[in-house]
């Protein structure tokens, strides 16, 4: 499998998109998972050999405080919104999971992330429900990838990922990856979300890529981005 890339959402109508890409990570499954029948939907009208991966329902990773929660479309209380977020082992992390479970088999996606925020520091109560949480989930074969924030450390990403079977998930230009058997990354700009990539910054990026390496833009100019980036791989559509 050589070096594919993508976008994190898409920029372009699905159908254009399609045409110039191998791969998109699903953003809306983070926020309020679709309908399952939408998913099915965006899945056959894909190309066969098209691939999405997604990110996993913030109800899982995410506490209710989060900003993020501002799209959650849930008529739930307070009490049962505290009890999610976290990984933490509760009915409401384990329900989020299973509908994740299925927008992945809907969409036919071998990948999910799993993006922590810097709030999810590496406390003990954290690594435990870190732990429980991917020892004890049914993956059906799904490759999990975390994209940790906050002040893990190096040994500590490194010794999680390895125990877990995780890929670990990185900006390149921010981190280096220490664990897995390909390199998940995802662009999200250099300075933020506004950067735009020039030529110097994506033959950085191609030294830091391998075979087999999947990488996905999430910046304001990820179309044109990835457009250039897969061209200067000799990876573009007429290849």
């Amino acid at each position: 499998m050589g070096l594919r890339v993508g976008c994190c959402g898409f920029p372009k109508a699905r159908v254009q998109y399609y045409e110039c890409f191998p791969m998109v990570e699903v953003q809306q499954t983070f926020y309020q998972p679709p309908m399952t029948r939408t998913a099915e939907r965006w899945r056959a009208e894909a190309p066969r050999d098209f691939e999405f991966t997604l990110k996993a329902w913030q109800l899982i990773t995410h506490e209710s405080k989060s900003p993020t929660y501002r799209r959650l479309r849930l008529p739930w209380d307070r009490k049962k919104l505290e009890r999610c977020g976290s990984f933490k082992p509760s009915a409401e992390v384990q329900w989020a999971w299973e509908r994740t479970l299925e927008m992945a088999r809907a969409l036919q996606a071998r990948i999910v992330i799993f993006q922590t925020p810097a709030s999810f520091q590496p406390g003990s109560a954290n690594k435990k429900n870190l732990e429980n949480f991917f020892k004890e989930r049914e993956r059906e074969d799904i490759i999990m990838v975390w994209e940790p924030r906050g002040s893990w450390s190096g040994e500590e990403v490194r010794e999680l990922c390895g125990n877990l079977n995780l890929i670990h998930g990185v900006d390149p230009f921010q981190n280096r990856p220490l664990y897995g058997h390909f390199h998940y990354y995802r662009l999200h700009g250099i300075t933020g979300y506004r950067y735009h990539f020039t030529g110097k910054d994506l033959e950085v990026l191609k030294e830091k890529c391998r075979e087999g390496d999947d990488c996905l833009f999430n910046n304001v100019t990820m179309w044109e981005d990835a457009m250039a980036f897969q061209e200067s791989t000799g990876k573009g559509a007429s290849n």
